[in-house]
């Protein structure tokens, strides 16, 4: 069977949730021909451009703007119906990689890729079944593709939310967003921190920085390893080469023992090491946290989907929002002085549980597929 993935680089989440998806694909359906594609790329580099940079710009220097936005194309106004119809303008851009690979399904990532695609199917141009896989914690009627076969979405709630907005009840599956597997599985806590040179038995706080940075990060470790509650820090940098050599300074007069990591493919150890994950609200990041069953004090929510992930964690005693200065050392005191309020939040991450949701879009792929395996 040929799949094809598609997904767009506007922030890190998108392709991740793919290549978990690819990856369970490879491992768990036995000849399949599994391609992950960029869909921006085929549109062209203006348009790439524009929905890639202009989000990562916009959502570190302007991210009110970006709200606005966001909230603006998230109802049924004239400005909200021009997206799709450019989407459809630009869909024909993605006929030579359908003529070239001719899948047998199509799932997607990002929701523009999927109005792509749903043009083609309405022009006749294509068949092929087509899913969308939404990333975040809150619906946009942006996913809406009119001729999309199933939706997959993050949760039950959310299920009902998007049907509101008009999507298909019966088309509607809350099978949660895909992630690697390892990030389900039990590791020793007290050997990964051996490992990690790190104490055992001590509560471990991880702090994550994001796929393009965070303005406000130092500042919130500069907060918290103040407090006089005993615990240690690991801070996980990934690309960002400015922020590393920032926290190497920082570290050499820090009261708390912290481990710095940069890039690291092994993010999910690093979660199951710990107790507390402080982070901004990425909705990949969200959902590899709940299936590590990591608790969350979340900040910098970016005004849009971001704001919608940290509402859910919080509604459902998954999480916290912080904000800077006192109130976020508040937070993090009170959480770690208060072992009780930390292990029911895990035990909340933990009922939240979607370990099976990638068997359930592989069940799903060869449902309408009519179950082709070559």
């Amino acid at each position: 069977m040929k799949i094809l993935l598609l997904y767009a680089s506007a922030g890190g989440g998108h392709k991740r949730a793919a290549q978990a998806l690819e990856a369970y694909l490879n491992a768990h359906l036995a000849g399949a021909e599994v391609r992950v594609e960029d869909a921006l790329k085929y549109a062209g580099k203006l348009v790439d451009s524009i929905c890639c940079d202009g989000y990562r710009f916009s959502a570190k220097h302007a991210p009110g703007v970006f709200g606005t936005l966001y909230r603006t194309t998230n109802k049924p106004t004239r400005f909200a119906a021009l997206l799709p119809r450019i989407n459809a303008l630009l869909s024909k851009k993605l006929l030579a990689l359908l003529e070239e690979f001719q899948p047998d399904i199509v799932l997607d990532t990002y929701h523009f890729a999927g109005q792509m695609i749903s043009t083609l199917k309405e022009k006749g141009l294509t068949r092929v079944p087509l899913v969308n896989i939404l990333t975040d914690y809150g619906p946009h009627m942006a996913w809406l593709a009119p001729h999309a076969d199933a939706f997959v979405v993050a949760s039950d709630e959310m299920a009902d939310q998007f049907a509101q907005m008009g999507a298909p009840r019966e088309k509607i599956h809350p099978f949660g967003i895909p992630v690697f597997e390892e990030f389900y599985a039990q590791d020793d806590k007290n050997a990964l921190l051996r490992q990690m040179k790190l104490v055992p038995g001590m509560p471990t706080v991880l702090i994550m920085a994001g796929s393009f940075g965070v303005n406000h990060i130092l500042e919130v470790y500069r907060d918290i390893v103040m407090l006089g509650t005993d615990f240690q820090i690991i801070v996980i940098t990934g690309k960002n080469e400015k922020l590393y050599k920032a926290f190497q300074k920082e570290i050499d007069t820090s009261p708390k023992r912290t481990e710095l990591v940069a890039f690291t493919s092994e993010v999910h150890k690093y979660m199951h090491a710990s107790d507390l994950l402080i982070t901004k609200p990425g909705g990949l990041t969200v959902s590899e946290a709940l299936a590590s069953g990591l608790p969350m004090a979340v900040f910098d929510a970016i005004p849009g989907q971001e704001e919608d992930n940290a509402d859910f964690l919080q509604r459902h005693n998954m999480g916290v929002r912080l904000k800077s200065g006192a109130s976020c050392t508040f937070a993090i005191r009170s959480l770690l002085q208060d072992p009780r309020r930390l292990e029911e939040m895990r035990d909340a991450c933990r009922a939240f549980d979607k370990s099976d949701g990638n068997q359930k879009i592989l069940s799903l792929i060869l449902e309408l597929t009519d179950g082709k395996k070559e």
